[in-house]
């Protein structure tokens, strides 16, 4: 029988909506991606006697500026065999979205041991975490200068091109974006519009052609 693990409060979690990214002392990251332990976060998905010469499962999803966790947990059941992080720079925000996910898999064994967060500035050291060139890249905003603004330079850089949005419309996560999340949900609930954007990276260019 599973212990029961109380779900956090957010009253007890309460934290300015912003945090300063220079004011990072103390984060932990491996300095490399491949010097990651991602066993300790998903044990379930490294077990000690993993068949030889398999290659070990890698992280999906990132879910930078993860806030408390609302659209990991969300993405959690719709891809049960993708491991999925959660990045948060806030400690006690990064904080509540752990103990949610601890009370999570106690009520329900088996499940959510896919997801994982950690406290990290994604400004500074997402690369320590992963390599090049994984995903698609899913943006969304209430704030319309910074829509534009994120369209604008995933536009302009030759790595990255929009996907259209008609093949988004059975993407279950760009469905997610705008409600899954506790911001999200504030926002609609004010009537606020949203702007959703997603890219995809482009492989690298031949490195013997032409720039």
């Amino acid at each position: 029988m599973a212990a029961e693990v109380a779900a956090p409060q957010k009253r007890f979690y309460r934290q300015r909506a912003h945090a300063n990214p220079l004011a990072d002392r103390g984060l932990r990251h491996p300095p490399r991606p491949q010097d990651m332990d991602w066993a300790e976060l998903f044990p379930d998905f490294f077990p000690p006697a993993a068949p030889p010469g398999q290659p070990p499962p890698r992280v999906e999803f990132a879910d930078l500026g993860c806030g408390y966790g609302g659209l990991l947990v969300a993405l959690s059941p719709l891809f049960p065999g993708s491991l999925m992080l959660g990045l948060e720079l806030r400690a006690k925000v990064a904080a509540f979205a752990g103990q949610r996910l601890r009370a999570l898999r106690a009520a329900r064994p088996g499940a959510f041991g896919n997801v994982a967060v950690l406290r990290g500035n994604a400004m500074k050291h997402l690369p320590h975490f992963f390599c090049k060139g994984q995903g698609l890249v899913y943006t969304v905003t209430d704030v319309p200068e910074l829509h534009e603004w994120m369209v604008t330079h995933f536009g302009e850089h030759p790595l990255f091109e929009a996907v259209p949005p008609e093949e988004l419309e059975a993407d279950p996560v760009a469905a997610l974006l705008a409600t899954a999340t506790e911001e999200g949900r504030k926002v609609q609930r004010a009537g606020r519009p949203v702007f959703p954007a997603v890219f995809r990276r482009c492989q690298d260019p031949d490195p013997g052609g032409a720039l």
